[in-house]
């Protein structure tokens, strides 16, 4: 069935509105996405920051376990000789192994 005139002008109006309100509704969809990528981008720029003082501190304990190596090396050629005074000091009987 068509439309009267004042129908059609009625349609028209209606959905001249829906169209308005479908590009405001999009415009704050627009500003929220540019909000939520600052964000991501601080939150980049912050990760990034941690990452490198993570890189600094795994570097450092590299070091401290490089020492360590060198430290339990020395305590392990220490406790050999300790055990063969040991022995020697028992009478002369020396340890059994390396």
């Amino acid at each position: 069935m068509p439309l009267t005139p004042a129908a059609l002008q009625l349609r028209v109006e209606q959905n001249t509105n829906d169209i308005a309100s479908i590009y405001e509704i999009l415009d704050g969809i627009g500003r929220k996405l540019v909000e939520h990528d600052d964000r991501f981008d601080a939150i980049d720029r912050r990760l990034d920051g941690i990452d490198g003082r993570l890189d600094g501190i795994d570097g450092r304990l590299d070091g401290i376990d490089g020492r360590l190596d060198g430290i339990d090396g020395r305590l392990d050629g220490l406790s050999s000789q300790m055990a063969e005074v040991l022995g020697l000091l028992r009478g002369g009987v020396r340890p059994v192994g390396p």
